[in-house]
């Protein structure tokens, strides 16, 4: 069986949430999180009880490990590069290891915590192997992350979610930028657009993208583009979305206006909310923004072309 890198960021218990959020958006790929900061807590809250397993008691209190897999003949050092620089950017102290998993093991880490989300008014996110769901009266969208970012249950992409059923109207195109799984053009299909275009600087997210447009039965409306940003876009979209880190959001807005109508509307997430400002500024230098929305940490904004 083939072998997958494992990534693990060793910080401060105290850091985990914020480091787990960066390595939800840098890295394109599943992650699991070890924190037992407050176990005993979380065993009284949860399971109710007040015996916990000895090996459990014994785990380190004041860190947390945060995994990530790559599959096989994947370079990890771009990522160990990228998720670095972002952790020091944000004042985490850290460590990272690389080991090998095997991928059964990768699978049987992350699936566990998956499970079916509803996601605004109208959606029904649920993963594909779980039959057992009532979507009450809710657009199902089935969906295999794989290695591909988007689930719909981290603050970004909900947020994406929730500002496109505000915005999407029926028979619009859609643009896609940093589609990951496919989830945010996959959804606006199922919401009523006519179309939509999905791009991603990862193979295996234009990959995944692809299959999970063909597991919702949308494969002739849905193409997957691998490329950075819109190199290799053509054509002009009702709505534009990308799910991309700040700094990719600053460069994509100076020229994202020439794959737009005069009447588009243009969201944006995975903006870390100490920089909400700084990219709402820049955004700023090209559009109307028209919506900004938090939620715990993270913002999503909405904006138009000016007049």
């Amino acid at each position: 069986m083939a072998e997958w890198t494992e990534i693990r960021i060793i910080i401060n218990a105290d850091d985990a949430d914020k480091a787990s959020d960066i390595a939800n958006m840098v890295v394109p790929y599943g992650i699991y999180i070890e924190d037992y900061s407050e176990l005993e807590k979380q065993v009284r809250d949860i399971a109710h009880i007040d015996l916990i397993d000895e090996d459990l008691l014994k785990k380190d209190r004041n860190r947390a490990l945060i995994h990530i897999y790559l599959e096989p003949g994947v370079n990890p050092a771009e990522s160990i590069a990228f998720l670095s620089e972002r952790l020091n950017s944000e004042g985490v102290a850290h460590t990272i290891e690389t080991d090998k998993t095997l991928e059964e093991d990768w699978r049987n880490n992350w699936k566990q915590y998956f499970h079916p989300t509803p996601v605004g008014k109208r959606l029904m996110i649920k993963p594909t192997w779980r039959d057992d769901v009532d979507p009450e009266g809710r657009a199902v969208l089935n969906i295999d992350p794989g290695l591909a970012f988007g689930t719909g249950s981290h603050e970004t992409t909900r947020l994406c979610l929730e500002t496109v059923e505000r915005y999407l109207k029926p028979g619009d195109t859609v643009l896609d930028v940093g589609c990951g799984s496919g989830i945010l053009a996959i959804a606006s299909l199922l919401l009523g657009a006519q179309s939509a275009v999905g791009v991603d600087i990862d193979e295996t997210a234009v990959r995944t993208a692809e299959e999970n447009a063909e597991l919702n039965g949308l494969s002739e409306r849905f193409t997957a583009i691998h490329g950075d940003l819109t190199e290799k876009v053509s054509g002009k979209y009702d709505l534009v979305v990308a799910n991309i880190v700040a700094d990719a959001i600053k460069i994509l807005s100076k020229g994202i206006r020439g794959f737009m109508n005069p009447d588009s509307v243009y969201i944006m997430s995975g903006i870390i909310d100490t920089r909400g400002d700084e990219v709402a500024e820049e955004v700023g230098k090209y559009f109307d923004i028209i919506e900004r929305v938090e939620d715990n940490g993270w913002v999503c904004l909405a904006a138009k072309i000016p007049g």
